[in-house]
């Protein structure tokens, strides 16, 4: 939320980002653009290392956690980086959208409120349906690959995305509702046989 709004304070830094810095292959690039570019590969790369994790099984899990360490800071900087990188898209989007910075700060509190609230059963909901998380890091790939095409200057069309997604989690909220309603198959213990008197 801090980041976001101190963002918004800052217009007339967020906006000198859209002027072109340099030129590569007859394509202007902005410091945005830069921006954009770096937060797709990044994303690209953390989707595709937890898909790696969640398929390869635990014990390769395992090995690749023995290799590296997470530190605190470390996930907490990882975060900022993409909260960031998306807040600078909403920022700029949000200046198009709305005059009074006051509506901005308002909107951006009660976003982040909304989040908060929600992030506890969405996490608890995630941890029991593990398919979701497989489906959320799909988006995840998916966002970046729409990140990279918005800093070369390859307009998706936002609703495409979104129709994408919202596609797919109808399908998985189906596939949940009918494997929740079909029994498991229980098989019968062969019965020990009687000892002879």
């Amino acid at each position: 939320m801090i980041t976001r709004i101190g963002l918004l304070l800052s217009l007339a830094w967020v906006m000198r980002l859209t002027s072109p810095l340099f030129t590569l292959l007859a394509q202007e690039i902005s410091g945005r653009d830069l921006i954009l570019i770096l937060g797709g590969l990044f994303l690209l790369y953390k989707s595709s290392q937890e898909i790696w994790e969640s398929l390869e099984g635990p014990e390769q899990e395992e090995a690749a956690e023995s290799g590296r360490t997470h530190s605190y800071m470390s996930v907490l900087g990882q975060i900022a980086v993409l909260d960031i990188i998306f807040s600078l898209d909403s920022v700029i989007t949000a200046v198009g959208m709305a005059k009074d910075v006051e509506v901005m700060v308002i909107a951006i509190v009660i976003a982040v409120g909304v989040m908060m609230f929600a992030a506890k059963g969405i996490g608890e909901f995630v941890e029991r349906h593990p398919s979701i998380k497989m489906l959320a890091l799909s988006f995840l790939t998916l966002v970046g690959v729409a990140l990279i095409g918005e800093g070369l200057d390859m307009h998706i069309p936002k609703g495409y995305i979104y129709f994408a997604m919202a596609f797919s989690v109808t399908v998985e909220m189906i596939n949940i509702r009918v494997r929740r309603k079909t029994r498991p198959v229980h098989l019968n213990k062969p019965s020990k046989p009687k000892e002879a008197k």
